[in-house]
C-alpha cells in the first residue's frame, strides 16, 4: 500500500467512524424500552416491540463494525493491516477501501460463512 493510500484509507475510515457513532446513537433512541402503559393497540404494540428488535440487530452490527474501524484505524501503519488473519496473504486494497475493518481477503471471508 502506499503512503498516499494509506492517508486515503486512514481518511476514510475515520469519516465511517463519525457517520456510525451517529447511526448507534440514533439506534440505541430506537432501542428504548416500550412502556407498558403505553396507548397503543395491541397489534401497534407488537409491530413497535418487532420494529425494537430489528433495531436492536441493527445496532450489534453497527457497533460491531465500528469497533472493526477503530481497530483498523490502530493498527493501519503496522504490516498487519494488509494481511489476512487467516491464510497470511495480502489482503487487496480494493477490499480494504470497501471494507476496512475486514481482517480476512475475499476468499477466507467466504469460506467462513
Amino acid at each position: 500500500m502506499t503512503e498516499d493510500e494509506k492517508i486515503k484509507l486512514k481518511s476514510l475510515i475515520e469519516k465511517k467512524i463519525v457517520l456510525l457513532n451517529q447511526q448507534i446513537i440514533d439506534l440505541k433512541e430506537l432501542t428504548k424500552p416500550i412502556e407498558p402503559d403505553c396507548a397503543i393497540g395491541r397489534v401497534s404494540r407488537m409491530d413497535a416491540i418487532n420494529n425494537k428488535s430489528v433495531n436492536e440487530a441493527g445496532l450489534l452490527k453497527k457497533q460491531e463494525q465500528n469497533n472493526g474501524l477503530k481497530f483498523a484505524l490502530s493498527i493501519i501503519d503496522t504490516k498487519e493491516f494488509e494481511f489476512c488473519t487467516n491464510c497470511g496473504r495480502n489482503i487487496p486494497i480494493g477490499r480494504l477501501f470497501v471494507m476496512p475493518e475486514s481482517r480476512k481477503c475475499v476468499a477466507c471471508a467466504k469460506n467462513t460463512r
